[in-house]
């Protein structure tokens, strides 16, 4: 019984490490392969010291065979023809390749094998980089479906507040009559919670407030500007073909992400891949001001944008419009 229970943890300890090392092959292959290609340097550097010797040896063996073709003896005196000549010229030729060869094979063969290690692990982290993408293709594929449903059954009000943690609120705010008096108020508006994280969310989804540089007090002016960036956007994907998420940020001022290196938009009228323009997604919100406690609620927008997804393998499948280009 207790050998039973010493080989079951033998057997687990030595799965659970054959485990970490093939989770661990692509970095221990390209370790491997870098080793290996600094190893074959120092080792053609070695024999590049030892080459000078077989062509010495090689030079002393051309001349004593040039010398005794023009002389038509060998230094024992013997008889030395042209034919004699090419067929000793060939002779050195050969051995001087095959001690060359002899010299570099260590250092070619580690040379090789470490291209190999590389090649290796980039071709696993391909194919895991594919799986990785069908299998974020079928989430983003059901979590559309789910959204549609909601939306489908509840509307576009009601899907929002429940994706984004958005609740309706009665807030107190002091606004200005027409008297130029200020009296306060109360009204129900749309609340986002303080503590709101967009990768909580959605991960693409960023919110425009009063932490923005560009954000200002007025709520019809930071819509402009949103609205105008967001043209600025279109305008943009219909020039390239193509649009990442990364560039609609850099518009925006946001810091670019993994996500946004991948995803976007592609714009081919003829071969149409989800939407032809960039949206926004526009969603006023209340939130606590994080700056002025006096004003108590500041108008943010919640931005969600209308990528179609990963578009790099798009990109290199979709067939454009040659107008287009």
């Amino acid at each position: 019984m207790k050998k039973s229970k010493i080989m079951t943890s033998v057997s687990g300890t030595l799965h659970k490490a054959g485990f970490q090392l093939q989770r661990k092959s692509p970095e221990i292959l390209v370790g491997l392969g870098i080793i290996g290609a600094v190893a074959s340097a120092v080792l053609a550097c070695k024999a590049t010291a030892k080459a000078g010797k077989i062509i010495e040896e090689t030079k002393n063996a051309l001349d004593t065979i040039h010398q005794a073709d023009e002389l038509g003896v060998t230094n024992a005196g013997e008889p030395y023809s042209n034919q004699d000549c090419k067929k000793d010229l060939v002779v050195t030729y050969i051995h001087t390749g095959v001690k060359f060869a002899k010299l570099y094979a260590p250092s070619v063969a580690l040379g090789a094998a470490s291209i190999a290690s590389i090649l290796a692990s980039h071709n696993m982290m391909k194919k895991r980089n594919i799986a990785l993408a069908a299998a974020y293709a079928a989430v983003d594929k059901s979590f559309t479906d789910y959204r549609g449903r909601v939306l489908e059954r509840f509307g576009e009000q009601v899907e929002k507040e429940l994706r984004y943690n958005i609740k309706a609120q009665e807030i107190e705010e002091t606004v200005t009559d027409d008297k130029g008096k200020e009296k306060k108020v109360k009204q129900m508006v749309d609340v986002a919670d303080a503590g709101w994280d967009p990768a909580r969310y959605s991960p693409y989804a960023k919110i425009f407030d009063e932490s923005h540089p560009d954000w200002k007090k007025d709520a019809e002016m930071n819509l402009y500007y949103l609205k105008a960036l967001q043209a600025q956007a279109t305008d943009k994907l219909r020039a390239q073909g193509h649009l990442f998420l990364n560039e609609v940020y850099d518009l925006l001022g946001f810091k670019r992400t993994k996500a946004g290196a991948a995803v976007g938009w592609i714009y081919d009228p003829k071969n149409p891949v989800g939407d032809d323009f960039v949206d926004f997604g526009m969603f006023e919100v209340r939130r606590p001001a994080a700056v002025d406690f006096v004003n108590g609620y500041e108008r943010s927008f919640i931005l969600d944008f209308n990528v179609v997804g990963d578009i790099t393998s798009l990109l290199a499948n979709h067939q454009y419009d040659e107008s287009l280009m």
